[in-house]
Parts: C-alpha cells; sequence; structure tokens
C-alpha cells in the first residue's frame, strides 16, 4: 500500500472519527444523528475509507453494522493518533502555562476519598487545572483507559489485570473487611469468617473485578461464597443495606476514609489481613504524560505515602 497515493493525500481525521462513531452506536443512521450528517454522506465517508484501504470496515446487515477484523485495527490505531493530537494540542496549550488543562481519571467508589484528597491537594496550588472523574467497576474503566478515553486510573491492582501496555505504579496496600453498620449486633465480637455463613449478605457479582477478589478470600478459607440477598456493583447501595443495621459485606479498608462513612460503618473483628493488596497509579505505557497529569501523580505518592504512615 503507497503511503503517498492511497492514505497521505487521501485519508482524512474527519473519516476517521466518523469510522468511530458508527462504530460506537452500531448504526449509521445514530452517527449521522450525532454527527449533524447525511446519512448518505456518512455511508459515503464509510465507502471511500474501504476503497482507499482496499479492504471492508463493516459487515452490514438489517440490523446495522459490526466491524470487521480490519475495521477493529484500524478503529484501534485511530484511538492512538486522536490521543496523541489530543496530547500534542495539550503541549501547546501548556508551553504558555504548564500549570493548565484537564486530567480524565479513573477510578472505584471505594477509591473515591483517596482521590478526592489528592484533588484537594492540588487545587490550591494548581488552580487551572481541571477534572473529569469516572467512577466505575475496574474492569470497564481498564477498557476506557486502553480506548484512551482517561489518562490514568487510581484502583486495586492485580497482576491478571495489568496487560503489557499499562503502567502500574503501586502507592499503599489495602486490605479488605467484613462491614457492618456501628449497630449491627456483631459489632466489636471476635469473630472468623465461617461463623457468619448465615448472616444477611451484600456483595458485588462474583464476576467482577471485585467481586473475584471477594469469592478468592472465601476460597482460601474453604469456603463458598455466602447467598448474596442484595448482589449489586454499586458499593453505594450497599452502604445504603448496611445503614439499615440488617446487613454485611466485604470491601476494601480504603473506605473507611470517607468522611461520609466514618461516623457509622465499621470493620468486624475478623482477620482478612491475607487479602491486602495494592492500590496503584495505572497508566498507558508509551504515552507521555502532560503537566497537569505528572503533578497529579507526583501528589499521589505523597498524599497516598502520608495515609499509608511508617
Amino acid at each position: 500500500m503507497q503511503w503517498d497515493d492511497r492514505i497521505g493525500r487521501r485519508l482524512r481525521l474527519k473519516d476517521l472519527h466518523t469510522l468511530q462513531t458508527v462504530a460506537e452506536l452500531g448504526s449509521m443512521a445514530r452517527a449521522s444523528t450525532r454527527l449533524a450528517l447525511s446519512q448518505p454522506a456518512i455511508s459515503k465517508a464509510i465507502a471511500d475509507l474501504e476503497r482507499t484501504l482496499g479492504v471492508l470496515l463493516f459487515d452490514r446487515s438489517a440490523r446495522g453494522v459490526e466491524l470487521t477484523d480490519c475495521g477493529r485495527l484500524l478503529i484501534q490505531r485511530g484511538r492512538a493518533i486522536f490521543d496523541e493530537l489530543r496530547e500534542g494540542l495539550n503541549e501547546i496549550e501548556q508551553r504558555s502555562d504548564p500549570t493548565r488543562g484537564e486530567i480524565r481519571l479513573g477510578t472505584t467508589e471505594a477509591l473515591t476519598g483517596v482521590v478526592s484528597d489528592i484533588i484537594c491537594s492540588l487545587v490550591r496550588k494548581y488552580p487551572r487545572i481541571t477534572y473529569h472523574v469516572s467512577v466505575s467497576d475496574t474492569d470497564t474503566l481498564a477498557r476506557e483507559l486502553r480506548e484512551r478515553s482517561l489518562d490514568a486510573l487510581v484502583t486495586r491492582w492485580a497482576p491478571p489485570f495489568i496487560a503489557d501496555d499499562f503502567n502500574a505504579e503501586v502507592l499503599y496496600r489495602s486490605p479488605f473487611a467484613v462491614m457492618a453498620d456501628k449497630s449491627h449486633p456483631l459489632v466489636g465480637r471476635k469473630m472468623k469468617l465461617v461463623d457468619l455463613m448465615n448472616e444477611r449478605w451484600t456483595l458485588s457479582p462474583p464476576d467482577s473485578f471485585l467481586g473475584r477478589i471477594v469469592v478468592d478470600i472465601f476460597r482460601r478459607r474453604k469456603l463458598e461464597l455466602p447467598p448474596s440477598v442484595v448482589t449489586t456493583l454499586s458499593i453505594y447501595m450497599r452502604l445504603a443495606l448496611l445503614a439499615s443495621g440488617r446487613f454485611l459485606t466485604v470491601l476494601p479498608t480504603t473506605i473507611l476514609r470517607q468522611r461520609s462513612s466514618r461516623a457509622w460503618l465499621r470493620a468486624l473483628n475478623v482477620d482478612l489481613s491475607d487479602s491486602a493488596g495494592p492500590i496503584a497509579l495505572i497508566t498507558v505505557k508509551r504515552r507521555r504524560s502532560g503537566g497537569p497529569l505528572r503533578y497529579f501523580q507526583d501528589a499521589s505518592r505523597v498524599v497516598c505515602r502520608e495515609m499509608a504512615g511508617p
């Protein structure tokens, strides 16, 4: 494939953006609405791309469109192109003011208090940095980081989760605990996990990132996962259930740092010290960190070092 003749002069960023939008929405009609372009214009842009590259990018059917293998490859490379362009524009802006810009962060509900502490440590010194924070489960956040929708994640690190395209800097270690409202009758009593199998539980889905860790905690004690009355990804929903005084759950002890939890949330006296795992700042390899993200990385180290103590 000749670059000058077939790519350099004929492949446009606008066409790549159109391709990404159609792929995301699964329909040229929906892409037409989002991009404020006619459907024939969308179809022509895709057809021109396919003609330039000499391959089909979509399989078309009455139900919509689906990327071919070649289409998925172009989308993957296109994300990197747009990400590099965005970072280049940020670098140009930062030449005049390196303390200005936006950081796109991802974290889990359990770590929102930690991320808030890091941001609070930065806002006075760098008031012109803004933050867009996505809160979700780690599996979803990892996908968004890989797609360059996020600049960094603060989440629990697990070896199977970290792929070759990610860097992980460990900030501190945090164990899990069985948690309950302070009014729960088991608060203050020393117990083993086996003693709690018949209690009323609310847990993460066992196939979720957090759920897999909880399954492993029980399995290492040769226990099956107890029946869960309410199974949900939402930590805040589980906290609301715990506040009734009737439920138990398993959560990272980091959540006890949140101001909204300190007055009422308690960790039961159940030894889960073997569940301690690293909390990490995760970024994409071979991706330059602009000024704002470097400041966030530096602040993360300071805040988490102070939090972990000696």
